[in-house]
């Protein structure tokens, strides 16, 4: 952990006692005996929707540099014809539907393969599930087929290899001893459900989207999926992995980095591309099972392993067995001991009794093995067996001989390490990205897939060429009046002061056994800080952690740390800083954030040194303590002058938006809501933070508005009052809000659900009161990069392209505002999604690029707008509280109470007023 981890902020109880109420609001905000007015609530669909504006122009500021860009030219050829669309519904032989994935490929193959002059002769693309496309009309707008397939993989058949055990011993069970079918008998219906004319296509490259032109996307992205699954790949939503050992690399517990290929068509201002990029998802290394579950837990052998958390994480994995060579999918683990675990079976030599049924005896897995196939288990006889047949017919395999076939993602949370490993593998520099991509497009042979053919469409092999344009860097204001112009992106505080340095006079350090020299480090921190500007005293003491307590748990080393603090500090300090002993995931820091910033209302930042860290880490911690506390490390020059655009003309607030959510796989964890305002009109540098809960994995924020009899309870209103206090009484008249983490699926909810919220909460302050809105989304997971023609490095910082890949109707632009110093740079994609404040196009590039330039932790140009990064900060760091939210028994929280029921959201605990408004999260 170098220095503070993420940080955010929360705000008002369930009660509406908060921030807000303790500084009530003056006349202009909440006039007197006024009934407050509310927008009519009308329901979505009879108002009229919002929809994203469409492009006000293109920007013309900056030095112009040609570019290329992953985006490869489609040419449609025959524009006249129609795509058919059909459902496909798949039944076995006695009319059972098919619910097995995977199967239905191999189906529709033998369909094309057997039928195919029925067929017309047709080629198809079919999505693996339930629906084929074709170009051009089948014979028949019905049909049915019968096929055969050979030796169809399934849970559901139990193989040479495979014993069976049931308690209950039913007449299933025997049944199932029989030696399976290697054949399986298929019905295929395909039923007609509509056409899609290509000339949708031409529709949509001229701006004119539809359901229609969607649906034409799709086709072609479907085409492409078939292709790569025809070649063997793992298909993982528009991505596709080839089993290829050179493609993957190791990132720890016998998990891989299997590197592979987006690829989506996309319809841009230059006409239909194709976007493709190099992306890595996680898979399993393939291999005996054994030696995965001692890798994936750290173990030293198999009998250290936890093969009940092992059961949880092979789950579903499909695996070989030897010597059959048969698959199966894993449904679950025996509960006994492979030695133990009995089952009932039929010998061979077993006579028929007098009921005409053949004798059964009890058996263990391993005396079968020894017994019935001459193998003599060789450690595996002391371990669980593998199931893979159903919970109340178990089909029982020594682990031993089972192995985990290649291909297969791996979708549990990746540990810090692993994810380090992972982002250090990943990364490509431009040209190797650029190879890579060419042999892909050149191995992928796009031209010998038959449907694309018969329809006329063909890809470039070319990379797109487009014109990009480099802003200058905004000039930069430090401390006793220095100013500066950044280069490439960076600059420092080498012999400059802090813009606006703070003064830190009664402070503690709390150290949590981290192994350094405190002594030294608080003299180099005196020393650094004055350097800065900062006048930090000579700290009240240094609490040590009792030797005893480093393997109690987090909560109780927290308690005891603040027990000693209080019982020798004579009064509440304004600052604490804490040394933490791990890097990494340090379980401290939740509890002791929590403590700090809900129960006292102490700044405190974190830190992990090393035995004797250097001058720049403490720099870059200074940064943030800075901050924290209420000063400013530089500032824009624009600023505090009348120049910056509208922004310093007319009182503005900036608004920061982001949604966080847990890691995959907790889906009872809530999701957290963060939105951060800028403070102090007219800087754009000081924000503050609210924070609140909502349920998982919902992306609209949903308390922005909050109506809580005749008061608003929301997020909104609390920013909106800190901005009037902060900023000599003035209402903002013009709201810009950057919104994070939306898809283009989701930009109608931003405008018609968020954007009514955030108006509601304007009128029911002021009825009279009328704002004026910017709305942008930011997207950092998107598949567009760019690369210089004439240099192998990375785009230069304050490059932006609003041309030629752009939306043909749509407000968009790329910029990428940092510098990439490793890997590709990924540029950031912005939407205007509304705009009554009319800014010209390089207006609104240029605020855009400028907030790149504000954000108080480092002194990089960032990626993203710094009120994103806020938004983010603040939605992690107090999403660590939630992990201690049933813990609390061993503390004395405040709040944070957990309501009961199944389907509530966690409440966060209220932060105090005198750190609620500080950037606490910085």
């Amino acid at each position: 952990m170098d220095s503070t981890n993420g940080n955010g902020t929360e705000v008002e109880s369930a009660n509406g006692s908060g921030v807000a109420d303790a500084l009530p609001p003056p006349p202009p905000i909440i006039p007197p005996n006024v009934e407050p007015v509310r927008v009519k609530t009308e329901s979505v669909e009879k108002k009229n929707l919002r929809v994203p504006i469409a492009r006000a122009g293109f920007g013309s500021k900056g030095q112009k540099i040609p570019l290329l860009t992953n985006h490869f030219k489609v040419n449609v050829a025959n524009l006249q014809g129609h795509f058919y669309h059909y459902s496909v519904a798949l039944f076995y032989d006695d009319g059972r539907p098919v619910e097995q994935k995977g199967v239905g490929r191999k189906v529709l193959d033998k369909v094309h393969e057997t039928y195919h002059s029925d067929l017309d002769g047709k080629e198809f693309a079919y999505d693996g599930e339930k629906t084929l496309f074709t170009f051009g009309a089948l014979p028949s707008n019905k049909m049915d087929f019968a096929v055969v397939l050979e030796e169809v993989s399934s849970a559901r058949t139990n193989g040479n290899a495979s014993p069976n055990g049931n308690e209950e011993r039913s007449d299933g069970d025997r049944k199932r001893l029989r030696r399976p079918n290697r054949s399986k008998n298929f019905r295929v219906e395909i039923s007609y459900a509509a056409k899609i004319p290509l000339q949708a296509l031409a529709n949509a490259m001229r701006g004119q989207e539809s359901e229609m032109s969607q649906e034409a996307i799709r086709v072609l992205d479907i085409i492409l999926r078939q292709h790569a699954a025809r070649q063997g790949c793992l298909l993982v939503r528009q991505s596709f992995f080839h089993n290829d050992p050179s493609n993957c690399e190791p990132v720890g517990g016998n998990i891989l980095g299997c590197r592979g290929f987006h690829s989506s068509f996309r319809t841009t201002q230059g006409g239909m591309s194709l976007n493709m990029d190099v992306t890595t998802t996680m898979i399993i290394k393939p291999g005996p099972v054994v030696d995965f579950v001692i890798a994936n837990q750290g173990a030293k052998d198999p009998f250290s392993c936890d093969w009940s958390k092992a059961k949880r994480t092979l789950k579903n994995l499909r695996i070989k067995v030897s010597p059959s060579n048969q698959e199966y999918r894993i449904t679950g683990m025996s509960d006994k001991l492979c030695k133990d675990q009995m089952f009932e079976y039929r010998p061979r030599n077993a006579t028929k009794n007098e009921n005409g049924e053949y004798e059964t005896v009890e058996i263990t897995v391993a005396e079968y093995f020894r017994n019935e196939k001459n193998l003599e288990l060789q450690y595996s006889a002391n371990l669980p067996c593998i199931n893979v047949g159903k919970p109340k017919k178990p089909t029982y395999i020594p682990l031993e001989l089972c192995s985990l076939i290649p291909l297969q993602r791996y979708t549990k949370a990746l540990n810090t390490f692993q994810r380090s490993a992972l982002v250090e593998k990943s990364r490509q520099k431009p040209q190797e990205r650029m190879n890579v991509l060419s042999k892909a497009l050149k191995v992928s042979n796009y031209d010998t897939e038959p449907l694309l053919r018969s329809c006329g469409i063909s890809i470039s092999s070319n990379f797109t060429q487009v014109e990009g344009r480099v802003l200058p860097a905004p000039k930069l204001k430090m401390g006793c009046g220095d100013e500066l112009f950044p280069r490439n992106g960076r600059w420092n505080f080498n012999n400059k002061q802090f813009f606006e340095p703070t003064k830190i006079e009664k402070w503690a350090v709390a150290n949590f056994s981290a192994r350094c020299n405190v002594r030294q480090l608080v003299d180099d921190l005196i020393r650094i800080g004055g350097s800065k500007g900062i006048k930090i005293d000579i700290p009240f003491d240094v609490f040590e952690e009792n030797h005893t307590l480093r393997r109690a748990p987090a909560l109780v080393r927290v308690e005891k740390m603040f027990e000693e603090i209080q019982s020798k500090l004579p009064g509440a300090p304004q600052f604490l800083l804490c040394l933490l002993p791990e890097r990494k995931n340090c379980d401290i820091y939740g509890p002791w954030k929590r403590k700090n910033l809900t129960e006292y209302g102490i700044v405190t930042q974190c830190m992990a040194p090393t035995r004797q860290p250097n001058d720049q880490y403490l720099t870059n911690c200074l940064l943030k303590i800075n901050a924290k506390l209420g000063g400013l490390n530089s500032v824009l020059s624009v600023e505090r002058t009348p120049a910056f655009t509208v922004i310093s003309k007319v009182p503005t607030i900036i608004l920061g938006m982001d949604v966080s959510h847990g890691s995959p796989g907790q889906s009872d964890v809530p999701s957290i809501a963060a939105v951060v305002s800028s403070r102090q009109w007219p800087l754009i540098s000081k924000y503050r933070a609210s924070v609140r809960t909502q349920p998982s994995k919902a992306e609209m924020i949903e308390s922005l508005f909050k109506k809580n009899g005749t008061e608003d309870d929301g997020i909104i209103k609390e920013l909106l009052v800190d901005f009037y206090t902060s900023s000599g009484k003035r209402k903002p008249e013009h709201i810009i809000i950057f919104r994070d983490g939306v898809s283009e699926s989701q930009f109608n909810q931003v405008l018609n659900i968020e954007l009514d919220q955030i108006m509601e909460a304007c009128k029911l302050l002021d009825e009279n009161w009328d704002p004026k809105f910017l709305v942008l989304v930011a997207q950092k997971n998107h598949h567009t990069k760019f690369f210089q023609t004439s240099s192998p490095d990375n785009v230069p910082p304050g490059t932006i392209i609003d041309n030629k890949i752009c939306h043909p109707n749509n407000y968009d632009f790329y910029l990428c505002a940092h510098a990439g110093m490793i890997g590709t740079t990924r540029p950031t994609h912005y939407h205007v999604l509304f705009d009554d404040i009319h800014f010209s196009p390089d207006e609104l590039q240029e605020l855009v690029h400028s907030l790149s330039y504000v954000y108080q932790r480092s002194t990089t140009a960032i990626s993203v707008v710094a009120p994103i990064c806020y938004a983010h900060l603040a939605a992690a760091q107090l999403g660590t509280f939630m992990k201690f939210e049933d813990q609390s028994e061993t503390s004395s929280s405040h709040g944070g109470v957990t309501a009961p029921g199944p389907i509530s959201v966690a409440q966060l605990p209220r932060l105090k007023d005198n750190v609620a408004n500080s950037m606490f999260f910085c």
